[in-house]
């Protein structure tokens, strides 16, 4: 390779880097040239699996920041750079590490922190960000209902008391005739009530400001 094309793969590389929201670094050693299509094939639509070569790596790495695959890059190398959703790309190559016990996850970096192998399995057990999405939208949709429910409640009681009422004028009929001198009685009744029950505190009031209330 000449030294050209070393600082084009480089810069390639580096690029890689600073655009991911993830890489992961593995070793393929004894995968088949099938296998590792495979991987590549279930980790598209969030990362792109690329083998590589170590010093040049090294090199991007540096040139990009990442410290997380300082003194790893040995053996036969490859590094998944993650575009999509971390989590489904570390499930991805979880499953496939179970399947074909070759391929070795060794760590990672996510948002600039280094993982750990054992963490990036930790990141595979977690939900999917459309998982976490679909159910804190289902939690506010429960809670639009709940508030909606509240407020229509009263007016849902209003309009019920308010047609009892109106089936009973259309039972007894419209309040007319001999039958309003009852419905002013009745609610001079009440009035009256209503007067008499403040009264006393009142005249209470007046006893203590001003002596004698007769």
């Amino acid at each position: 390779m000449s030294r050209a094309d070393k600082a084009a793969a480089i810069a390639e590389l580096s690029e890689k880097f600073k655009s991911s929201n993830a890489a992961v670094l593995t070793e393929y050693r004894g995968l088949t040239v099938k296998q590792i299509t495979d991987l590549r094939n279930s980790l598209r639509g969030n990362a792109t699996y690329a083998v590589v070569k170590n010093t040049l790596t090294e090199l991007a790495a540096k040139d990009a920041g990442v410290t997380a695959f300082d003194g790893q890059l040995v053996g036969p190398s490859a590094i998944a750079f993650v575009e999509g959703d971390p989590v489904e790309a570390a499930k991805g190559l979880r499953d496939f590490a179970k399947a074909n016990p070759l391929l070795v996850i060794k760590g990672g970096v996510l948002d600039g922190k280094a993982l750990s192998a054992a963490e990036i399995t930790k990141l595979a057990d977690l939900e999917s960000r459309e998982v976490l999405l679909a159910k804190l939208a289902g939690a506010m949709n429960a809670s639009l209902s709940k508030a909606v429910y509240l407020f229509a409640a009263p007016l849902s009681q209003a309009a019920r008391t308010v047609d009892a009422l109106r089936a009973k004028v259309e039972t007894e009929g419209p309040v007319s005739g001999s039958a309003a001198p009852a419905v002013e009685e009745t609610t001079t009744e009440a009035v009256e009530a209503e007067v008499e029950t403040e009264a006393p505190a009142a005249e209470a009031t007046d006893v203590a400001e001003g002596g004698d209330a007769s």
